[in-house]
This record gives structure tokens, C-alpha cells and sequence, in this order.
């Protein structure tokens, strides 16, 4: 049928919409149906062209790629879960290399370079590993992302991998030996989420944060205008509980990054890795986690991301287990081959409530990104303590509406399944780790929601067990 139905019907505007709700709210004032959220956005009841929403150009994916993890501590043992894992679906790989002893030579062994996008975190810094890897990959036609991110491992940790000076300068032998790798520098920002940080907490964090990366390869005097317009940055991101928010929120990082790399010159694509957020999995009624991951796949899929890495619903009281690792990939992979999520760009272009969500995260991201670079930058205001105190503000009031019931989880602070024990279930230490020691800066710390609820529980078991 090639005439158009919607000829037939008169055009309804905002007015008259809002006059209707009225109407049948009899009485009951409008201002009732406004959701506030802790993001500070101001949620609607319905969304309309008339709101003279811009509509933001934003560029991004469609053919995602399903991210699997590894932690190296074996090269054997990682070479062989890899070649499994890509058998079973995953069609890139993250290694999170451990230390300088790692043989990349034994990890990569039979390797299809060609095939495989290879994302390398490393948990320490050093110039010669690198060059070495550099060396390694010259001659094959392989995508290599490292994850170098000196300022990302002195929020994490509260120091340097060596000292600001050091660190740097090792920085700048990585950038002048890049061109074996797709990018170096990445910027972590899923800390900031998985630490409580609102939405516009967590991009302006991640625009500052990159801003001093720029900041100094503008400063070196051996990377020309040309490679400035080559370079590449990585986002790590973690996607909350807030559907409609999350997809937002990574259209917003793009469209921020775009703004400020243009004004420096720089490449303006960024490469986003992103992956189910922390904070609200909880370790009664844990299959919930997997509706939870489930719906922040789906936003980080439709928000543009170029990779996923689902996180097991048991990623954080179990030790690494093919069960987990197994539904957190099928979970993708249905996504993909049977929801059909990877065949349409930008499928959230043009929705009135998620262009007008993003033009409201990116006004308030870049009100206090201005408010970072007045007080003198990123680096500054860690050091200050002023973005920690910013976070810990953030968290504490999204922990009191948990606490008082208003925030729900389920299973944990609503509906719990009093027959639920975990005391034997845990393997790993699902709590806040404590290991008091020196630190050049206090470093931004990881909580989940339902610590606190959790650690009440299990030793209630104790109790009735001892």
C-alpha cells in the first residue's frame, strides 16, 4: 500500500495530549505523573515533536560484537578457553593480562588474528612488555585494542602503576609505537557507575578524564595534526538498571566526546566496550541478575556500543565457571540471532522521550565538566578528593532509598525467599575488600546495593546453623 493511512486522522498536539490526561485525571494534579529521578531529570508522562526536540547527529554501530572475558594467570589454559569460547559464539575476546610474565607468544598460539577483534588490559605498566607485544603483532593483519589507562588504575587504586612522571612518559613510548595496535588509551568509566555516580556524574567524569589524555598528547611535540586525527580512544562502560536512561547515556558519551575532540583536533569516533553494571546484582535470588544483565545488554546494545561483554549472573560469589559464562553468552547470542538487535543502526534516533533524555544528559554532563576544568581538571580534583566526595554524596542517597524500601531489588529488599541460603554457595568474597594501606590519593570504591542486607543475612544463617 503506498498511500499513507495517517492522512485520514487530524493531528493531535502536546496541548491538546495534556488537556486529555487532565481530564481523566480528574481532579489529581499532573505534576503527579512527573517521575524524578536520582539522575536529576524530570521524566514526562508523554513526549511529543512539539517539544522542539534537536534530534542529535549521532554516529554509531550496528554489527556489535559478543565480548567473552579472560583473566590470564596460565597461558595454556587461556589459549585453550579461547578457542573454546569462540567456538561457542563469542566473536571477540578480552584477555586481562596479569602480569609480565605472561608468554603472548604460548597465549596466542594458532591464533586467527584476522577474524578475532583482542582487546589486553594489564594489571602493571611496562615499556618493554609492550614493545615487545608491538613487535609480536607487526607483521599480522590483527585488531589489537590495549587498555592503557594510568589515570583509570590511580582512581581505581589510589596510586600511580610507578609515579605521575613515569607513567606518562611510558604513555608517550606507547603512543609512538601504536601503530601495530586499532587504539592504546583507554578510559574506564564503569567504575564511576559501579561506585554510585548519577548519569551525568558518569559522563562528565568520563569526558574529564579523557580531556587529560587529550590534554597532554596536545602538549607532546613528536604526534603530528595527521595522527592526532588517527587516534583512537576506548570507553569501558557499565549499563545500569534505568532502560530508557542507558541508551541514552551512550548515545550522550558519543555525541560529548565528538564535541571535545573536534575542538582539539581529534579523531572524533571512540570504541565503546560495554558491559552490565555491578551495583544493583545481588547474591539472594541471584537468577534475577540474569533479567537485570539481560535489560543492560539490551540498552548498551541499542544505546550503540560496539562490544558487549555480559557478566554471569554469579560473576561476583563464584569463581569462573563454564555455567555462568555459558547463559551470560547465550543471553547475547539470542539477542543477536534471534531478536535480529545487530540489524539496525541508530534504532533509537528519532524517539522523542530518548533524544530529549540525551539533550538533558548531555546539558547537565557538560555543566559539570566545565565546573572539573574551572577547578583546575580531573587530575586535580581527584587529588582534592572533590570527585570522590561527589560520588559518595550520589551513592549515599540512591543507598537510602534502597534502604528504605523505595529503590526495590528483588528478592533481597522486596519478596524475599526465607528458605534462600548462600552460606555455602560462596566462593569468592562478595563484599567491600578492606586492605588498609598507603595511598597517594583516596581511591573510588565499588559497592553493591545490597551489601549491607546481604552481610545481615548470611550471618543470621550463621547463627541458626552454629
Amino acid at each position: 500500500m503506498e498511500q499513507s493511512l495517517f492522512q485520514d486522522f487530524d493531528e493531535v498536539s502536546a496541548k491538546q495530549w495534556k488537556q486529555k490526561i487532565q481530564f481523566e485525571l480528574q481532579g489529581s494534579d499532573y505534576q503527579s505523573l512527573v517521575y524524578h529521578s536520582l539522575d536529576g531529570i524530570d521524566v514526562k508522562p508523554f513526549y511529543h515533536q512539539d517539544d522542539k526536540i534537536k534530534g542529535l547527529q549521532i554516529n554509531s554501530t550496528q554489527d556489535w560484537s559478543i565480548c567473552d572475558q579472560i583473566y590470564v594467570v596460565s597461558e595454556e589454559k587461556s589459549n585453550h578457553r579461547a578457542h573454546q569460547l569462540l567456538k561457542r559464539g563469542a566473536e571477540s575476546l578480552w584477555f586481562i593480562i596479569a602480569s609480565e610474565e605472561i608468554n603472548f607468544e604460548k597465549l596466542f598460539k594458532n591464533f586467527n588474528f584476522e577474524c578475532i577483534p583482542v582487546y589486553l588490559k594489564f594489571n602493571f605498566l611496562s615499556p618493554d612488555y609492550l614493545q615487545r607485544l608491538s613487535e609480536f603483532f607487526k607483521e599480522k593483519k590483527a585488531k589489537i585494542y590495549l587498555q592503557i589507562d594510568i589515570i583509570g588504575n590511580l582512581a581505581r587504586s589510589g596510586n600511580w602503576f610507578h609515579n605521575l612522571k613515569t607513567d606518562h612518559e611510558i604513555l608517550n613510548k606507547i603512543l609512538q609505537n601504536s601503530s601495530n595496535f586499532e587504539s592504546v588509551i583507554s578510559v574506564d568509566t564503569t567504575l564511576y557507575q559501579n561506585a554510585g555516580a548519577t548519569i551525568p556524574q558518569q559522563l562528565a567524569y568520563a569526558l574529564a578524564h579523557a580531556n587529560e589524555y587529550l590534554n597532554h598528547i596536545n602538549e607532546v611535540n613528536f604526534i603530528s595534526a595527521e595522527i592526532k586525527k588517527k587516534i583512537k580512544l576506548q570507553f569501558l562502560v557499565s549499563s545500569g538498571p534505568n532502560y530508557f536512561f542507558e541508551i541514552a547515556k551512550i548515545r550522550t558519551l558519543r555525541w560529548l566526546f565528538a564535541s571535545l575532540a573536534e575542538s582539539y583536533g581529534f579523531y572524533k569516533e571512540i570504541f565503546i566496550l560495554a558491559q552490565p553494571t555491578k551495583r544493583n546484582k545481588t547474591l539472594y535470588d541471584y537468577n534475577v541478575n540474569l533479567l537485570r544483565t539481560n535489560t543492560e545488554s539490551m540498552s548498551a546494545i541499542l544505546g550503540g556500543a560496539d562490544a558487549i561483554f555480559n557478566l554471569p549472573y554469579d560473576a561476583f560469589y563464584h569463581k569462573n565457571n563454564e555455567f555462568g559464562n555459558r547463559i551470560a553468552r547465550n543471553q547475547l547470542l539470542i539477542m543477536k540471532h534471534e531478536a535480529h538487535l545487530n540489524k539496525v543502526k541508530n534504532a533509537a534516533e528519532g524517539a522523542y522521550y530518548i533524544e530529549n533524555l540525551t539533550e538533558q544528559f548531555a546539558e547537565k554532563a557538560l555543566a559539570i565538566f566545565k565546573d572539573i576544568e574551572n577547578g583546575g581538571g580531573f587530575l586535580k580534583q581527584l587529588k582534592e578528593s572533590i570527585i570522590q566526595k561527589k560520588i559518595k554524596e550520589s551513592a549515599e542517597k540512591e543507598q537510602a532509598k534502597f534502604d528504605a524500601g523505595e529503590l526495590i531489588l528483588i528478592g533481597t529488599n522486596k519478596y524475599q525467599n526465607a528458605a534462600d541460603k548462600m552460606q555455602d554457595e560462596i566462593q569468592l568474597y562478595p563484599f567491600l575488600k578492606k586492605n588498609p594501606r598507603k595511598t597517594l590519593i583516596e581511591p573510588i570504591l565499588e559497592r553493591r546495593l545490597s551489601e549491607k542486607l546481604e552481610e545481615q543475612r548470611l550471618a543470621t544463617e550463621k547463627t541458626v546453623n552454629a
